[in-house]
């Protein structure tokens, strides 16, 4: 393919042979698209008001079926970022009333995370907007092909995963 990284990955045969550039074939191209969704994926995201990760709470939330809530663990965990950061996402989407925290019936030292209402209504926009980008990124790709795709992407996530979880 003579797309970007490829050319890149020329360059580094050439100059250091001794050395075997080929993730940079898998890793190097990852970034590349992950740059181009970003670009696609931000005018999405600012219709709606909300950033990738304001989103990424919400969807977490609507994606586990009435009465959409989960603890804040189960969230931060969900979406990989820390606890603190998860905080301060939650603090924000409580502010517009687009979540609401209340304590976990039975214990007191829990609370959980429910979408309100507002907050359905607005991921469910933003979830098919959203959709219909990632869908025009992928234009370029057959169906077997996305399939294909995704089928490695998953190995490759399941490897990483594990790794770290060791």
């Amino acid at each position: 393919m003579g797309d970007h990284v490829a050319r890149i990955l020329d360059a580094w045969r050439a100059e250091r042979p001794d050395r075997d550039p080929s993730p940079v074939a898998i890793f190097g191209r990852i970034t590349r698209i992950e740059r181009f969704k970003d670009r696609a994926l931000r005018p999405v995201y600012r219709r709606h008001g909300i950033d990738s990760g304001e989103y990424d709470v919400l969807a977490a939330l609507r994606r586990s079926g009435a009465p959409y809530q989960l603890t804040p663990t189960e969230l931060y965990r969900d979406t990989i970022v820390t606890s603190a950061t998860m905080t301060e996402r939650l603090d924000r989407l409580e502010q517009r009333r687009l979540i609401r925290r209340q304590p976990a019936p039975g214990d007191r030292r829990s609370i959980l995370v429910t979408l309100t209402p507002q907050g359905q209504t607005l991921i469910d926009r933003a979830s098919g907007d959203l959709l219909a980008a990632e869908a025009t990124l992928l234009e370029g790709l057959t169906p077997g092909e996305r399939s294909t795709l995704a089928t490695l992407l998953a190995a490759l996530a399941h490897a990483l995963e594990q790794q770290t979880a060791t």
